[in-house]
């Protein structure tokens, strides 16, 4: 009898050590191969090679912001260490972004694959730290094997429609760490604002970069402010954050706007569009602002008339813009849009028709075809390759490109049929300026996206046979800046749903647990109060 006793005791321990790990995302496998703690304190070492520095600085900033003590690194230690170390491979693993992690008595152990590796163990290992500050931080003896499921876990953010500072773009990379994600979608250049500084091309933020009022409330809007708003990031601005997001593993892919949305870049160049010398047009229903003779950055939300012009002068400008992009971008992506190109001018343009004929091209749609791929052919010589949103199928689709489908999964589907790369990012799972509420109490841009809904989805669609999956590459979140003037208003929006799809892309779907995820959001929760974010469901 006793004996079931001290089993008993000892299985509801093991239970309830399991039950206090609350990692997100949900490792693929944890194990407790023994009851008992390791305690990091300051007397804590670090033990590792000047290699893991990224690994090791941002674990020591993170303790120092939280908890408030950093770590010694030492080149040896027999007991109270952290171990951090990245193997170097004869063959290149079948994961590289895999690692295991292991605490004991003495020390904690974590080896990734790779670099990278290594640093989603480290992440691992600051969820396993207790959620309230103290010097003395008991960490159960566990065992973790992990890799992620996709190769491309992404955040997007629109700083077009509102400018958010530097600061806080680090900020927002530091969230994307946090969950495991690798790539920052940066949507840098829309019709309310050109935000990337451009050397060849001035006023492109001069006056690209500000608009003379915004709409007030929900478009139509209520009047307008009449603020003269807007901001852009310097070069060496740029470069600062492109570092900043390498030190954490993140590729930062930059979006620059074509053909369509190209309202910004008209006002500081009209002679890119095909009626340079028509004043910029807006909805009669929305108040506008300031002069309405001349070509203007749009005060509103929407798509708009005005569209680059597919002539020298507009490809000339593209591909000097674009040099100067990638000199401060090193991704093999570049992401040129391509989404809501409205056909208008083009149709009433007698040059576009002409170009039409000449290239024997079908109609308009086929125009924006040769547009983006002529714009393709030309980073491709570069040594990069493009990525557009799902409209870059219509008039067919450019030889390398990769698809982000976003109006529905469809795009993607018939995408990875041609044998093309995909991300999905569906609006119905993964656009976070959706209400997360059905009366939600601030202004959205509508829809409804609830954190189980973001949680349910599932990257790979069924309509795509075993052949076809693998041109999957991931997902990400896209975060639509409209109705989000504010970086508390912005963290309200991604928080608690970006943890949810953080486990989407990262833990095997057939280990997803609703219930659980449930459980440890509520710890997650803590987290966000322990970094000082806004949320949804805050109290």
């Amino acid at each position: 009898m006793k004996k079931i006793i001290t089993i008993f005791c000892t299985f509801f321990a093991f239970y309830a050590t399991a039950q206090e790990v609350s990692i997100i995302p949900q490792p693929s496998k944890i194990t407790f191969p023994e009851k008992g703690e390791f305690v990091l304190s300051p007397s804590t070492v670090i033990v590792a090679n000047k290699k893991e520095q990224n690994s090791i600085n941002f674990l020591n900033d993170y303790l120092q912001k939280f908890y408030g003590f950093k770590l010694k690194q030492v080149t040896k230690a027999t007991s109270n260490f952290i171990n951090l170390t990245t193997p170097v491979f004869v063959r290149k693993p079948n994961n590289e972004e895999a690692y295991t992690l292991t605490v004991n008595k003495s020390s904690i152990h974590i080896q990734g694959s790779s670099l990278n590796g290594t640093f989603y163990g480290v992440q691992s290992l600051l969820q396993l730290l207790p959620t309230t500050k103290n010097n003395k931080l008991p960490i159960p003896f566990i065992s973790i094997e992990d890799a992620p499921r996709f190769a491309y876990r992404g955040m997007h953010l629109d700083v077009s429609r509102h400018f958010f500072p530097v600061d806080y773009i680090k900020k927002y990379i530091d969230f994307i760490a946090l969950h495991k994600m690798n790539t920052f979608h940066w949507h840098l250049t829309d019709d309310q604002g050109w935000r990337i500084e451009i050397k060849k091309y001035p006023k492109l933020t001069q006056v690209g970069g500000f608009r003379n009022g915004t709409i007030i409330g929900r478009y139509p809007g209520k009047g307008n402010d009449g603020e003269y708003y807007g901001g852009y990031y310097t070069q060496e601005q740029i470069k600062e954050v492109v570092q900043y997001a390498a030190n954490r593993f993140i590729t930062v892919i930059p979006e620059i706007e074509m053909p369509g949305h190209s309202s910004a870049a008209i006002a500081a160049y009209p002679e890119l569009s095909c009626f340079p010398n028509e004043p910029t047009k807006h909805n009669a229903r929305t108040a506008w602002h300031g002069d309405s003779t001349t070509k203007q950055v749009q005060q509103t939300w929407g798509v708009f008339e005005d569209v680059y012009a597919p002539t020298e002068y507009t490809f000339n400008f593209l591909e000097n813009v674009l040099n100067e992009v990638m000199q401060l971008f090193p991704s093999k992506y570049i992401h040129v849009g391509g989404d809501e190109c409205p056909k208008e001018s083009w149709k009433r343009s007698a040059f576009c028709q002409q170009l039409i004929k000449e290239k024997g091209l079908k109609d308009e749609h086929g125009l924006q075809s040769y547009f983006i791929q002529r714009i393709e052919k030309y980073l491709n010589t570069k040594g990069r390759q493009i990525i557009g949103w799902d409209e870059i199928l219509e008039g067919g689709l450019a030889p390398n490109a990769t698809v982000m489908s976003w109006r529905g999964e469809q795009g993607g589907i018939e995408a990875a049929k041609q044998k093309h790369n995909v991300i999905m990012t569906p609006g119905g799972w993964c656009y976070f300026d959706h209400s997360q509420t059905q009366k939600e109490d601030s202004v959205t841009i509508g829809g409804f996206t609830s954190l189980e809904k973001v949680y349910s989805y599932d990257p790979v669609p069924k309509e795509l046979n075993n052949e076809n999956k693998k041109y999957v590459l991931g997902a990400q979140a896209n975060v639509w800046t409209e109705y989000i003037g504010s970086i508390s208003k912005l963290e309200y929006m991604i928080f608690p749903r970006m943890s949810a799809l953080s486990e989407v892309l990262w833990t095997p779907s057939e280990q997803k647990n609703e219930a659980d995820f449930k459980r440890r959001i509520e710890t997650q929760k803590i987290r966000y109060n322990m970094w000082g974010v806004n949320y949804f469901g805050k109290k």
